[in-house]
């Protein structure tokens, strides 16, 4: 249940600073659950990366549809050197998961030495 929650708020809230934020601004809206509700690093780093993942793509891919791929096949071809429109809504789902996943997992980090009070290397 606690991991249902961290979900839809990294959605609801990545989306919200999408709106009004620069796109970086993920990071912060990835941070704030993982730290409100305690998980484990690694459940912590993949629930925000499938959630921005998974709503980056479906905004770029509704963007793309809208405008009949063309800015995404321009990109295409100026990357990858072939028109292929939807690698290039992955990419750009794949980066924004990794952004909201690493803030995830640091967050997780930081919340779990929080709690115990220790750090790596020191005794």
């Amino acid at each position: 249940m606690k991991l249902l929650a961290v979900f839809i708020g990294t959605v609801a809230l990545s989306w919200l600073a999408g709106l009004f934020l620069p796109w970086w601004s993920i990071a912060v809206a990835a941070f704030l659950p993982a730290v409100l509700l305690p998980q484990k690093p690694f459940t912590g780093f993949v629930c925000a990366f499938i959630a921005v993942f998974l709503l980056w793509f479906a905004l770029a891919l509704s963007m793309d549809i809208h405008n009949d791929h063309i800015l995404s096949g321009r990109m295409s071809l100026l990357i990858f050197k072939k028109n292929a429109p939807y690698l290039v809504i992955i990419l750009s789902a794949l980066i924004g998961g990794l952004v909201a996943g690493l803030a995830s997992l640091s967050a997780c980090l930081l919340r779990g030495r929080k709690q115990t009070g220790q750090y790596h290397g020191s005794r």
